[in-house]
């Protein structure tokens, strides 16, 4: 009789633990996550609000993602994984949700930066909210980015 091959567990590729995490596509993602999406928040948090509601869910969902890729880093880096296929899972929802969200924070970001065209101090808070607005879409590819590679991993 032919012998069993290895399982499937063992042909998928291992989470990656420590510096490795910097090295290995998609986890390498997530610093440039973090550092864009901290971008977002100090951006907005430095312009006059003049849309209290809708800045506040672009700091928001910038602020709890930043935080929550944060512990994620952290967790890699640490291994409390343990190599463990839930957390291909966790992270390929986690990223994929969070991609959602910050789609709606840049456009509702976008929204923000046209309304401030005219406004009080419109060349400073115009120039912020631009930025913030790049730094919103930028991350929000970013997270696209890593939810897809790890779902076609």
């Amino acid at each position: 009789m032919a012998s069993v091959g290895p399982s499937a567990a063992s042909s998928q590729p291992a989470l990656p633990s420590g510096p490795a995490v910097f090295k290995t596509i998609p986890y390498a993602f997530i610093l440039p996550e973090i550092v864009c999406g901290t971008w977002v928040w100090i951006l907005v948090a430095a312009t006059s609000v003049s849309l209290p509601l809708l800045q506040g869910w672009v700091m928001y969902v910038s602020l709890t993602s930043c935080l929550i890729s944060l512990l994620l880093l952290l967790s890699y880096l640490l291994g409390f994984h343990k190599n463990s296929e839930n957390w291909k899972v966790l992270d390929s929802l986690y990223h994929g949700a969070t991609a959602i969200l910050y789609m709606s924070a840049a456009v509702l970001q976008a929204n923000a930066t046209i309304n401030s065209e005219f406004g009080t101090n419109a060349p400073l808070n115009y120039q912020l909210n631009c930025a913030a607005s790049f730094f919103a879409f930028l991350t929000t590819f970013l997270y696209i980015l890593h939810a897809f590679s790890i779902y076609y991993q």
